[in-house]
């Protein structure tokens, strides 16, 4: 919030796009910190970051909206850069009764003023709340993993196929179907592309623990041939090793994709499968273009 009022502090009117930029290339800030994103990978994060100290500072008193993105520094601002000494926290603000009433409401579950500055210091709220998302998925991951390493490998292997039918794969009709438990060469599910079969997409799932290694995957490849497959997918609840991996880099006409337990899991909770939504959420922000007068 310091470096902020002292960009402004000449009291003209500056863009918070100037502004960002202005304070990104004055903390030296290389192009990919500059892009780094929040979990959502909605907006950058200093960004973010540049965007709560605005309204920290202007709950504070100590900064005005003359227009649509656009700040002046105050009186109020003014007199504080000159009695103020160093960094500006939270901490600092709460002299000013506007910025009190605004942190009172901002996060209710905190009881004390103390505690309350020791959090907003550390993440900005809507980083608490990504923070929150990504622990709560994260979560889900691990749960959803150790349900994939109990189940019967028959049931695994249905849970794949309705995962890549879910995924748009089988067309319109989705049609997928899980292949005998022998004599199946190697195949654990088919997913055909259209309705004639003419395009299949071969599957196999390893309910493992251990990793998955490069004569498991080449002997899948090999099994391909037995339903004159182009396309195939691995679906492991462990991990495959670098030379698997090097190895389908490798493969001449053939696309195999392999995909580990964290990717997995990851696709079940983005397409819905073997979870439930419990609870939504809005996040909403004033709009700008709501206030802008003609």
């Amino acid at each position: 919030m310091r470096p902020f009022l002292d960009f402004i502090k000449d009291g003209q009117q500056h863009l918070m796009k100037s502004i960002v930029q202005g304070l990104a290339d004055q903390f030296q800030l290389s192009n990919d910190e500059r892009e780094q994103l929040l979990p959502s990978g909605q907006q950058a994060i200093f960004f973010n970051r540049v965007g709560w100290a605005r309204t920290y500072l202007k709950y504070a008193g100590l900064l005005e909206s003359v227009g649509r993105g656009v700040v002046r520094i105050s009186q109020s601002g003014v007199k504080l850069l000159k009695s103020h000494r160093g960094p500006i926290c939270s901490k600092d603000l709460e002299k000013y009764n506007s910025f009190l009433e605004f942190k009172n409401k901002a996060i209710k579950t905190v009881e004390t003023v103390s505690n309350l500055s020791e959090v907003m210091t550390v993440l900005t709220p809507q980083e608490q709340i990504e923070f929150a998302y990504e622990q709560s998925r994260q979560s889900t991951k691990i749960e959803l993993l150790s349900r994939l390493k109990i189940c019967t490998p028959g049931y695994f292997e249905r849970i794949v196929v309705d995962l890549l039918i879910r995924m748009g794969y089988g067309g319109i009709a989705g049609k997928g179907e899980v292949t005998q438990l022998s004599n199946d060469g190697g195949i654990d599910g088919i997913i055909n592309q259209d309705k004639l079969g003419l395009d299949v997409v071969s599957i196999q799932a390893k309910r493992w623990d251990t990793t998955v290694g490069r004569p498991i995957v080449q002997g899948f490849v090999g099994s391909m041939d037995y339903i004159r497959a182009k396309k195939g997918v691995i679906l492991t609840t462990s991990k495959f090793s670098r030379e698997a991996e090097d190895f389908v880099e490798k493969i001449e006409g053939k696309k195999v994709v392999l995909i580990d337990g964290d990717e997995l899991t990851e696709l079940m909770i983005d397409h819905n499968l073997g979870v439930s939504v419990k609870k939504t959420y809005e996040l909403k922000e004033v709009s700008n273009d709501f206030f802008e007068e003609d």
